[in-house]
């Protein structure tokens, strides 16, 4: 079971890591390899809801705004399409990095790298329907932990000729199919009961409130355009991963 503290923390984590390009899956990974805990799947979904509420009540009017731009819909729908079809092709294969920490240090390691490469990208490109599958493919590649969800695709995006801002906001609304397809398949068949309702409430709220500032502190990244800093946090915690994981 989750008590209120290890809620408190790892609604934190959550909702700092989901919107900053540094991995969520990586960093709860490594939080519940050194807390000794594996929460249930079910608290792990409800985190997941309130990092969704986040960015739902950031971007509010930018999704009602959708309804009069049904090439942005398109978009967004075509790229959820590979992400669906990757995510669940390697989910299991992926899962194994709970286990072996190292591989998550890995993953991050690689993330960094990503980031870093992203100070090289001319941005200014509208959005098409090639850039969206391509940043599709790199949400599904995601599910890795220790990769980053935010990272690859507003990275992508950028590297693809976006603009940086563009491409930031295309990354938020796209993340919430996914969060909800996510949260409909592992949530199946899974047992309400199995977290107490105030962690787990708790957590929620939490998640949703961090969640909310993280996005508004990642976008002041991104205008200054120092996106791939966030490469050199990852490089370090990669390498400190690693050799937690080998010791």
């Amino acid at each position: 079971m989750v008590d209120y503290f290890q809620a408190i923390v790892l609604a934190v984590i959550q909702g700092i890591t989901e919107w900053l390009p540094i991995s969520s899956s990586g960093h709860l990974a490594i939080a519940q390899h050194l807390f000794g805990i594996s929460p249930p799947l079910f608290f792990d979904i409800s985190l997941h809801l309130g990092t969704l509420a986040s960015v739902v009540a950031f971007f509010w009017k930018d999704l009602l705004g959708l309804v009069h731009r049904k090439d942005m819909l398109a978009y967004l729908a075509a790229a959820s399409v590979p992400t669906a079809i990757i995510g669940l092709a390697l989910k299991d294969f992926f899962a194994g990095f709970y286990s072996q920490i190292w591989l998550v240090g890995i993953a991050l390691l690689l993330t960094g790298a990503f980031l870093f490469l992203t100070r090289y990208s001319k941005t200014g490109k509208p959005i098409g329907l090639k850039t969206a599958l391509i940043i599709g493919i790199a949400q599904g590649l995601a599910v890795a932990p220790g990769i980053s969800r935010a990272g690859s695709t507003i990275g992508t995006g950028m590297l693809l000729g976006m603009d940086r801002e563009q491409a930031a906001k295309f990354s938020f609304m796209l993340s919430i199919p996914a969060i909800i397809g996510a949260t409909l398949i592992e949530g199946k068949g899974i047992a309400v009961d199995s977290v107490e309702a105030g962690p787990m409430l708790l957590g929620i709220a939490v998640a949703a409130v961090v969640g909310y500032l993280s996005i508004g502190f990642l976008l002041d990244i991104i205008k200054k355009g120092n996106f791939s800093m966030f490469s050199y946090y990852c490089f370090g915690l990669g390498i400190i991963t690693i050799i937690l994981g080998l010791i």
